[in-house]
């Protein structure tokens, strides 16, 4: 959904994904351990949300949550009833965000639709005339954003369901547990993140020039650099599936792999799309 995730990040839906999303990913999103300018969702194009490409990775949005692509192989030796039955429940959890990311994806489809109607009737090409420089894409990531945060706001139902599933979920590998702690604190930053004044940003560096871009795009942009949406290396979570997960498992995984599609196909066309609207450059 605009995970997005790892590149411009996040990851649910980590790589709008993948040529959106900030540096993460929303579960392997949503849209990987990659960190890119922006992108944070990126382990297979959904590891967020989408391939994480420069500033855009993350929107991997756009939303948010694919799977930590566990491999079945029964739980090792050292696994405790409190670690199986753990990642149990994450596996339900996230295969339960992934069926309704994919499902309301018409939906995400349609909220986009109605942000690029919205800054058309507001501001039809204010960056009118704008250069390719650095500060455009500034201006460019702000827009990226925009969709994560679009993306993020029509699945969060799904996304706090998951972090209220997931965050009580205990193992005994501090790093396991450590892993879910930041990933659920990175969804419950995307899910909060808000939609950017685009037009008066863009109005303020039209009116200087296009020399510099403005305050509230810059204070934006760090913001949404800084949240991360990094799912749990798989190696850590692997040792605890129980063979009887390994269906469940396969079915996180398919819908992992359709979500990725999903993003992969939709993402850069819905950036490309409002970048026209604001008449910005890549």
């Amino acid at each position: 959904m605009l995970p997005l995730h790892q590149s411009p990040k996040k990851p649910v839906l980590q790589a709008i994904w993948v040529a959106m999303q900030p540096q993460a990913s929303v579960a392997s999103s949503i849209l990987g351990e990659s960190r890119a300018a922006g992108c944070r969702v990126c382990d297979k194009a959904a590891a967020s949300r989408i391939p994480c490409s420069g500033m855009l990775g993350r929107l991997a949005i756009a939303a948010a949550v694919v799977s930590f692509g566990l491999v079945p192989a029964g739980a090792g030796a050292g696994t405790t009833p409190r670690d199986a039955a753990s990642t149990h429940a994450y596996l339900e959890a996230d295969y339960a965000a992934l069926h309704a990311a994919v499902t309301k994806w018409p939906e995400v489809e349609g909220a986009i639709h109605k942000l690029d109607s919205r800054f058309r009737a507001e501001c039809p090409n204010v960056g009118a005339g704008s250069p390719q420089s650095e500060e455009e894409q500034k201006l460019s990531l702000e827009a990226a954003g925009a969709l994560w945060a679009t993306g993020y706001h029509t699945n969060a139902s799904a996304l706090k369901r998951f972090v209220a599933k997931v965050g009580g979920l205990r193992w005994s590998n501090a790093a396991v547990a450590r892993g879910v702690r930041a990933y659920t604190t990175g969804l419950r930053e995307m899910v909060a993140l808000q939609v950017p004044d685009l037009c008066g940003d863009v109005r303020v560096w039209t009116a200087g020039g296009f020399k510099a871009a403005s305050a509230g795009t810059q204070q934006f942009d760090r913001h949404v650099e800084a949240i991360e949406v990094k799912e749990v290396p798989r190696r850590l979570l692997a040792p605890y599936e129980q063979a009887s997960d390994r269906g469940l498992a396969a079915r996180v995984e398919h819908l992992a792999d359709r979500y990725g599609e999903l993003e992969f196909s939709r993402g850069q066309s819905d950036w490309n799309a409002l970048l026209e609207v604001l008449a910005l450059n890549q």
